[in-house]
């Protein structure tokens, strides 16, 4: 265990140390600095997210915890970093009797799902109205590939996609 944790301050290098510690964090350094600061000052939004991640992984990870559900957890990130929060949450899920919930709109993210359902909005008789479907792999490939791609999906999202969805 590392010297920070017996005290109620934490690097972000050092979050995964977090279900050792009792006491609250309140206070972080950041890379390469001894001064510590307040959470809301020193960290950005991905970093907050990350962060957040971290704690919830701690201190879970091994408690019989049924369902989870991580709203936007990702925000903030991108790139390699989102594929590693998709394969933390990923292994959250992988325990027989946990069920977890993720919405992203990260493809990264998403791509690493077990299932993947769509969540869309339509405006009837001056209400919002809902709509959640459980996507087959075709309609995977193709929300993944809109993901990455935006408006237009072409031959190369595809097989982007389809890249990601077999990893």
């Amino acid at each position: 265990m590392s010297s920070y944790a017996s005290s109620k301050f934490i690097s972000y290098r050092y979050a995964s140390e977090l279900a050792l510690m009792r006491g609250k964090v309140s206070r972080v350094s950041q890379k390469n600095s001894i001064a510590f600061f307040t959470i809301h000052k020193a960290a950005s939004g991905g970093e907050l997210s990350r962060l957040s991640l971290a704690i919830r992984v701690a201190s879970i990870s091994k408690a019989n915890v049924p369902c989870m559900i991580f709203d936007e957890v990702d925000v903030g990130i991108g790139g390699s970093v989102a594929e590693i929060v998709g394969k933390l949450l990923k292994e959250l899920g992988s325990h027989d009797q946990r069920q977890v919930l993720v919405i992203t709109h990260l493809p990264q993210v998403a791509s690493l799902a077990v299932h993947h359902y769509k969540v869309s909005k339509t405006q009837e008789n001056n209400q919002t109205l809902s709509h959640i479907h459980l996507m087959d792999e075709k309609m995977r490939v193709d929300e993944i590939a809109r993901m990455l791609g935006g408006i237009s999906i072409t031959d190369t999202t595809r097989e982007h996609a389809k890249e990601m969805l077999q990893a």
